[in-house]
């Protein structure tokens, strides 16, 4: 075997060619950016907009710390690519983000609103034709800090319980609503579905035109917010349906029991020891102009799971709410919450591949605005995963409906190229051997087109 030697070469490469396809999103982006500049201007130094750009560099890449920017500096690549006038150094982009993060934050929304619909991804659309959209708080770890709003989750860590909405089965986030770690999920609510609903539902008459399917769980079970959701039907939007997890709070499961074996209820029976009933009821819900029923499901067990006799019955209750039509029957019902879960997958990627368990800041309004942008920078990956990793010519992978984004960050974010200045020009060369060398091509052809 030869030896290799290692020197370092008189030409720029750079380890994040994917970096160009984020620059053609940015370039969608532009006159939003041209607002924040406008309302939030700088005599001298960077813009405000640069820190914006600079910061969604960092995040598509997986890293939320500040103080990656430091290794950018004299990254020429990094800043021709994504717009950057003056790249800011690392304190510079904390400052920054702290002295206007409530005003940054309010303009993010914009942002995913023009990037959706200048791109008309793929959402999603179940089977039985309504879109979804699934609202959900989860837990970030953030142990051991004094940062402001951290405090005791319910999943027995201390740090922050944001809210996330995602429109489609594929997972574009429409916001990341940074919470402190010990508010209720159903408190204040109200607010953030009023800015994700319609949202939504411009979305979705501008791509699918599919009425939307609201999913929730247990924890907002409240007729407050029921309310909210049904005053979203308006004209002119596509029609807005909610399924919510039903809280059975302290109702008496055996009682229910007894009184459906009075009633003469039919019971399933799939196992020995087994039995469930399925039935439903309509419910009254303040301001709802049409019908609101309720299915439910009892379980009752004499015999366990491994074979031992009870000495008294286990009961496990459960329900859920909607508006959904008759036609949609109890088992359908059920099925459409249990596909809810799917989003449990999309919070993983915020915490792992976008590195978010910990944020980076230790005031509560940076962070927030860290979390919305991180949002927008998961919208543009997950737009590169589903147009370049999915057809005949990506890179081989199992087949999937749609890419992780860690796997979007491997596969065209973090791509070895190299900058050839010549003639005036800017060219972005990749490798002989890059197999991803196609798809990339044909992706900066389409994204260019679209900015």
């Amino acid at each position: 075997m030869r030896p290799i030697q290692v020197k370092q070469l008189d030409y720029d490469l750079t380890p994040t060619a994917g970096l160009a396809l984020v620059g053609h999103f940015l370039k969608t982006l532009a006159p939003v950016l041209a607002d924040v500049d406008a309302a939030l201007p700088v005599r001298t130094g960077v813009a405000t907009s640069d820190i914006v750009r600079s910061y969604l560099g960092l995040l598509v890449q997986g890293k939320s710390d500040f103080d990656a920017i430091e290794n950018l500096r004299g990254d020429k690549f990094f800043k021709q690519t994504l717009g950057i006038r003056l790249l800011p150094s690392s304190p510079t982009l904390r400052q920054r983000m702290d002295a206007h993060a409530s005003s940054l934050a309010a303009q993010v929304q914009p942002m995913i609103e023009r990037l959706l619909a200048r791109h008309a991804p793929d959402y999603g659309v179940l089977p039985c034709g309504w879109l979804p959209l699934d609202i959900d708080t989860f837990a970030m770890d953030n142990s051991g800090t004094a940062k402001e709003g951290v405090g005791r989750t319910y999943a027995g860590v201390d740090g922050y319980c944001p809210l996330a909405a995602y429109l489609g089965s594929h997972g574009f986030c429409l916001d990341l609503a940074l919470r402190p770690g010990t508010q209720h999920s159903a408190k204040h609510t109200d607010d953030d579905l009023r800015a994700v609903v319609p949202l939504a539902q411009r979305l979705s008459a501008a791509g699918p035109k599919a009425p939307l399917l609201a999913r929730l769980d247990s924890g907002f079970d409240s007729a407050a917010l029921m309310t909210c959701i049904e005053s979203m039907n308006v004209a002119g939007l596509p029609q807005v349906d909610w399924l919510i997890k039903w809280n059975p709070r302290s109702s008496d499961a055996a009682q229910m029991a007894a009184e459906l074996d009075a009633a003469g209820t039919a019971w399933a029976h799939p196992r020995a020891g087994k039995r469930v009933a399925t039935w439903e009821h309509s419910v009254q819900v303040p301001g709802a102009q049409r019908p609101v029923r309720r299915v439910l499901r009892l379980a009752e067990r004499t015999i366990g799971s491994r074979g031992q006799h009870l000495i008294l019955p286990e009961y496990e209750l459960d329900g859920w709410t909607t508006t959904l039509p008759a036609r949609i029957d109890a088992s359908q019902v059920m099925a459409l919450y249990a596909d809810h879960g799917t989003h449990e997958q999309f919070h993983a990627e915020f915490k792992t591949d976008l590195d978010l368990t910990r944020l980076p800041s230790g005031k509560f309004d940076t962070n927030a605005l860290v979390c919305r942008l991180a949002a927008l920078a998961m919208n543009m990956l997950r737009l590169m995963g589903q147009r370049g990793l999915l057809g005949p010519d990506a890179p081989v992978r199992h087949e999937a409906k749609r890419r992780r984004i860690k796997t979007v960050m491997q596969e065209l974010i973090y791509r070895a190229g190299r900058l050839i200045e010549h003639g005036r020009q800017l060219v972005l060369g990749l490798g002989a051997n890059d197999r991803a060398a196609v798809v990339f091509l044909r992706l900066h052809a389409q994204f260019a087109a679209s900015a």
